[in-house]
């Protein structure tokens, strides 16, 4: 949708149209992390430790999509090969969703360590994890779930996002218009 159209809707239908996004984009990275979370606590049961952070993980996944939402707000990667094959613009916002999650992340653990009063080494581990191995795992699993996300956005910008939808969500036998027709 442009900018011109997105100004022509009311303001309660964006804000509205906004939290059903960040609803969807928290339940897709709730899922993601909760895999990863489910994978960590079996891994760390068998070692005879206790973990289950399943509060922590809607949190951080909430977080995350505002953050996610924030960088479309600011058009982050959204111009660079826009004409380009999808592979290329979905890539490329990717890596920059990834790099302003890590700064925003960053940001707020140190913000949380400091109300906590934990030292800067704490607050930072907190972000990717406390080893340089555990923080590259991290940022490439994030980069693994963010590919997904923004090779369907892309995707349903060249098709139009209610065929993109209803080609996954509808039964096939269902006939589906061809962009623009909707």
């Amino acid at each position: 949708m442009g900018e011109q159209s997105a100004a022509k809707i009311p303001l309660h239908e964006r804000a509205l149209d906004e939290f059903k996004e960040l609803l969807v984009l928290t339940a897709y990275l709730y899922v993601c992390l909760g895999a990863l979370m489910l994978q960590k606590t079996a891994v760390l049961q068998d070692a005879g430790i206790s973990f289950d952070m399943w509060g922590i993980a809607l949190v951080k996944s909430l977080l995350l999509a505002k953050f996610m939402l924030v960088g479309r707000a600011l058009h982050i990667g959204q111009h660079r090969f826009r004409n380009e094959a999808l592979i290329w613009p979905t890539l490329y916002q990717s890596v920059l969703t990834l790099l302003l999650l890590l700064v925003l992340d960053t940001a707020e653990e140190l913000l949380v360590g400091l109300i906590h009063k934990r030292a800067l080494v704490d607050s930072l581990a907190h972000v990717a994890g406390p080893t340089p191995l555990q923080v590259a795992a991290s940022c490439l699993i994030m980069l693994l779930i963010l590919i997904p996300y923004f090779a369907f956005q892309n995707l349903g910008e060249v098709l139009g996002g209610r065929t993109l939808v209803r080609l996954f969500l509808a039964d096939r036998r269902t006939p589906v218009a061809p962009p623009g027709q909707i």
